[in-house]
């Protein structure tokens, strides 16, 4: 009789846990997307009633699908494997609705016997967000909790090695409690444990939002059953943060403590939140009989009374940071309680702040022209393999991008590798930041597309758009038509008369063409001539380049030739050289102000100067054929009195070197990223110099101290008295002065007199190294081993000891990569031999992609790092040392000839 009467009572229960679970999920597949790759139709799944879709819409290829037999007992029988030498990303474009959260899940297909993917590895991203790294079948499911931004979310796979690959996508809406503290982050699933859970996982259609409860691992205390109808009245009251009532049926309990022990977080500490529900299942039990403290890592973190609150249901959100390991430890409060802990389930997810994406308009925008474009190059892989962000973690292929504001805006487009059938697509010219366009004329459908977009392009800086009818080019073509049968024998009797038509009509088009170039010149003329006020911008027509645009901050347009001031004016401008702000080789710096208020350097000549006549003239002269925003401008010169003065506007915050170990006055602590963006500013500057009027220019004098800051921290390269062109053919090649500073001199050019660009570049490396050391080229009252800052720091370097050489002010305010290519950079530029060390083009192009990685990508990398993809952000990574072999080629930066052979 007892036995009929305990199966009744677990017949009543089911019923009533089943009614709860039927009202929970009654609704609750509306708005849910489940996507399965490669799936030859849709279908619905008999175990959850979830209907399942293809990924046709977004990837329409057959070619990429794997199909095979089941692995142990998960049904991941189809993947879609990405592969493509073109593109990095691939993405899929989600429905949602702004303002609302969501969970997105991406199932992976288990590699270990999967012959088509070997060793493959790729970062999952939440629009730009990187969540994860997949690189084995350690992770077979990735899932995030985000806030929509937009009316569609891009979940996406970056390729780092091998082909990336995926074989279900799933997104579901979400209790917006997740993220109501702070709804800027995405959180990533690391746990989600039903604690008092003996079987198999807990789903949809028992959890509404379909989150996967995994069983606990020790279940070495006692499971507690909760009475259906306490579970009953639970959901009767509707709390915001609500396990499934499977998950609330049964607790975890002990007498004294529960321990909860994790040792798979990601290495490096980062932030958690960690969710716990509990629920008193003992209706005897009264407020201050189960009292027990919640320690996070040995730290006591909480006093919990459940039924203190009036209710027997409790959920905690806490807050904690964590390095590979976390123990959650509950210990009963003894001298209080009277029963132990009890948890009925908890979820840990990692606190990802979210990288902003780039600016929807320019997004939209592109969307339009990619379009556009696919319209007449249907078969264009380029083109097709453009997906997600255009501009982050990496700009889609032929795009350019920067950033505005702190958000990312497309500003190059390079059209000329894909073959551009048909006209230009016009929503390009929404683009407000676009500053270069280049076409390949090659495979376009005419002159008349290409003549349009440059009009229409460059006319609209100007404020006047200028449109070249479609009609001219149709009536030159159908000049050559007839359909009239019966015309066929005029046509051959008169073929003459149709070429003089036909070239009417060319010649026609040419005048239009004529009269609207002279039109645009003569209207840019007046705007020039019409006041300083008006920005300047170059423009330029190349064989494949439309149109050629500065940013919107170029400086306003000057005449190029310096002003020489009298004497008198110097005098009057510093007030009798009252204020000296800098002493150099040249002579003393004075700070002054001109009439208009603008403030400046005025650099005296010394008459004890090392520095003559002949540095003076080679500065003056320089600078007054040379502009560039990261060079310091000449405002002009004095040579009177055998005095010789240069005058420069005044950079408010010194010098690098100033600001690095200078006087205790001028030293300010300089972050990462600061000092990241005035390497690239100074790098910039160098490469134009050595790119200059087809002949390259070395400055032979390149150190933190010539390396100054304006107002809003822009480095300017300064100093030209040393300059000089590099040896042409015919030259001798050799110089017989050695120019340069003592620790940043270049040993190979100190040694043959043979100056050339890389010794520029050497001096750089020292720069860099400075960067990251804040430690000065040479000091002789350090330790013997210690004097040479290049000869202390490159040992540590190529032994991956980098941690020991980064300025202690800036630890832990870096992101690893981008610190690890600047630091690659340093070692290559600082090469005994030039032919080891990189062109400044190469130099620049480092140094953009570490920026673009610690302002854009930041959390990106340090996933990477913590999911194992590299040991970047511990700052670990091997150095290859040069080759001892000669190979004859050029080399990359990171990939380096053997040095000269002695003769």
């Amino acid at each position: 009789m007892e036995v009929d009467n305990c199966w009744n009572i677990r017949l009543v229960n089911c019923v009533i846990i089943c009614l709860v679970i039927y009202i929970q999920s009654a609704f609750a597949q509306e708005g849910f997307l489940s996507i399965q790759c490669c799936a030859t139709a849709n279908f619905t799944e008999p175990r959850t009633n979830l209907s399942w879709i293809s990924d046709g819409i977004w990837f329409p290829e057959n070619q990429s699908c794997i199909s095979r037999p089941v692995y142990k007992s998960e049904h991941y029988e189809r993947a879609r494997s990405f592969s493509s030498d073109i593109s990095h990303k691939w993405c899929y474009s989600l429905p949602t609705r702004k303002e609302h959260d969501y969970l997105v899940r991406g199932t992976f297909l288990s590699v270990k016997q999967e012959k088509t993917l070997p060793h493959s590895s790729f970062v999952v991203l939440i629009g730009v967000t990187p969540i994860a790294t997949v690189k084995s079948s350690d992770e077979l499911k990735v899932e995030g909790i985000f806030r929509a931004t937009r009316s569609y979310t891009n979940f996406c796979l970056l390729k780092k090695k091998g082909n990336p690959y995926i074989s279900k996508v799933e997104l579901r809406p979400i209790n917006s409690d997740y993220l109501k503290k702070e709804p800027s982050e995405i959180l990533k699933l690391v746990h989600r444990v039903d604690a008092g859970n003996k079987a198999a996982e807990i789903r949809y259609p028992y959890d509404q939002y379909d989150r996967i409860w995994r069983p606990a691992s020790n279940l070495e205390s006692q499971v507690t059953q909760t009475p259906p109808s306490i579970i009953k009245h639970v959901f009767a009251r509707k709390h915001s943060l609500l396990p499934p009532a499977f998950v609330l049926r049964t607790a975890l309990t002990h007498p004294e403590r529960l321990d909860f022990l994790h040792e798979d977080l990601d290495t490096g500490y980062y932030t958690y939140s960690l969710f716990l529900y509990f629920l008193e299942p003992n209706d005897s039990v009264q407020a201050g009989e189960r009292v027990f403290y919640i320690y996070i890592n040995n730290e006591k973190r909480l006093k919990v009374d459940i039924l203190a609150s009036g209710s027997r249901y409790l959920d905690v959100v806490l807050n904690f940071r964590a390095n590979r390991s976390v123990n959650l430890t509950m210990i009963k409060a003894s001298n209080l309680s009277q029963l132990g802990p009890i948890c009925n389930g908890y979820e840990i997810l990692k606190a990802l702040p979210r990288v902003k994406e780039t600016a929807t308009e320019e997004v939209d925008i592109m969307a339009n022209v990619k379009k556009e474009l696919l319209q007449q190059n249907k078969n264009n892989e380029i083109w097709k393999s453009w997906s997600g962000d255009p501009c982050l973690p990496l700009p889609w292929p032929g795009l350019t991008c920067d950033r505005v504001n702190g958000t990312s805006v497309i500003t190059q487009i390079d059209l000329s590798s894909g073959g551009l059938s048909g006209p230009s697509p016009p929503s390009i010219q929404k683009l407000m930041h676009l500053r270069k366009l280049n076409i390949s004329i090659n495979g376009s459908s005419g002159t008349n597309s290409l003549f349009t977009s440059y009009f229409t392009y460059s006319t609209r800086y100007l404020s006047s758009r200028i449109h070249i009818s479609n009609k001219l080019s149709r009536s030159i073509k159908e000049s050559n038509i007839t359909t009239d049968k019966g015309m066929a024998n005029v046509k051959q009797n008169s073929s003459s008369t149709h070429k003089l038509v036909i070239g009417a009509a060319v010649g026609t088009a040419l005048l239009v063409i004529l009269a609207i170039v002279i039109s645009v010149v003569c209207l840019f003329k007046r705007r020039v001539m019409a006041g300083p006020k008006f920005l300047m911008r170059n423009y330029s027509i190349t064989r494949n380049a439309v149109y050629s645009v500065p940013s919107m901050d170029t400086t306003m347009m000057k005449s190029i030739s310096s002003r020489n001031f009298k004497l008198e004016y110097i005098e009057a401008i510093t007030q009798n050289y009252k204020t000296l702000i800098g002493e150099g080789g040249f002579g003393s710096v004075y700070r002054g102000t001109l009439p208009d208020g603008v403030e400046v350097a005025v650099k005296v000549r010394s008459a004890t100067s090392t520095q003559g006549i002949r540095e003076f003239n080679n500065e003056l002269n320089l600078l007054s054929a040379i502009t560039h925003e990261n060079l310091v401008p000449l405002i002009g010169y004095c040579c009177e009195n055998e005095q010789q003065i240069l005058v420069y506007p005044f950079m408010s915050n010194s010098s690098l070197q100033d600001r690095l170990y200078g006087g205790a006055a001028k030293r300010k602590i300089l972050d990462w990223p600061a000092r990241l963006s005035i390497a690239l500013g100074a790098a910039r500057g160098l490469l134009y110099l050595h790119t200059f009027s087809e002949r390259c220019l070395i400055h032979r004098d390149v150190k933190s101290s010539n390396i100054l800051l304006d107002q809003s921290m822009c480095a300017k390269v300064a100093d030209f008295g040393f300059s000089k062109y590099a040896s042409q053919e015919g030259d001798s090649g050799t110089s017989l002065e050695v120019r340069g500073t003592a620790g940043y001199l270049d040993p190979e050019y100190y040694s043959t007199q043979r100056l050339s660009a890389k010794s520029d570049v050497f001096s750089f490396g020292v720069v860099l190294l400075e960067i990251l050391t804040g430690r000065e080229p040479l000091n002789i009252n350090k330790p013997r081993n210690e004097w040479s800052l290049v000869e202390w720091a490159k040992p540590l370097i190529r032994s991956s000891r980098v941690e020991e050489i980064v300025d202690p002010t800036i630890k832990g305010g870096y992101h690893g990569e981008a610190l690890w290519r600047v630091v690659e950079v340093a070692l290559a530029c600082t090469e005994t031999y030039s032919t080891y060390r990189p062109c400044m083009a190469d130099i620049v192009r480092e140094l953009e992609d570490a920026l673009i990685i610690e302002n854009n990508a930041s959390e990106y990398l340090k996933s990477l790092d913590s999911f194992g993809g590299s040991n970047r952000f511990s700052v670990e990574r091997s150095i290859v040392l040069p080759p001892i072999k000669s190979q004859t080629e050029p080399s990359s930066l990171l990939s380096k000839p053997a040095p000269p052979q002695p003769r």
